[in-house]
């Protein structure tokens, strides 16, 4: 196992991990609370081969985790980065809008959940 002590090269090398062996890699992430309120933040990513691990104390790396994450994400998915995670703008309100207005002549959707429900229990048969 080998602790990567900077960001940049642990997701360089974490990306190129996984795309050299999607089928086998496995990424893991630990968050440990201690005592003192500090936490630890331990990332793992492995092929059975190579094991690269990151560790930090620091809650400035949550947000490169949380672009690391979606990353690797999109990769695990087979997906290319959409306009509205990339950057998100304030421009979104109008898409959303039509979005969820039906079309003209459409009919209305239920309000409920798709499809389902719960099911009744069938009375039971007396003797």
């Amino acid at each position: 196992m080998v602790y990567i002590s900077s960001w940049q090269q642990y997701q360089e090398a974490a990306e190129a991990l996984y795309e050299k062996s999607p089928n086998t890699t496995r990424y893991c992430v630990k968050w440990r609370q201690s005592a003192d309120g500090a936490g630890k933040l331990v990332l793992k990513i492995t092929d059975n081969t190579t094991c690269l691990k990151f560790k930090t104390h620091s809650s400035v790396f949550l947000n490169r985790f949380d672009a690391l994450n979606l990353s690797l994400m999109q990769k695990m998915q087979n997906r290319r980065p959409t306009q509205a995670s990339i950057a998100p703008s304030t421009s979104q309100a109008p898409v959303e809008a039509a979005r969820q207005s039906p079309a003209p002549g459409a009919a209305p959707t239920p309000a409920g959940p798709a499809g389902g429900g719960v099911k009744k229990k069938k009375p039971k048969k007396k003797k």
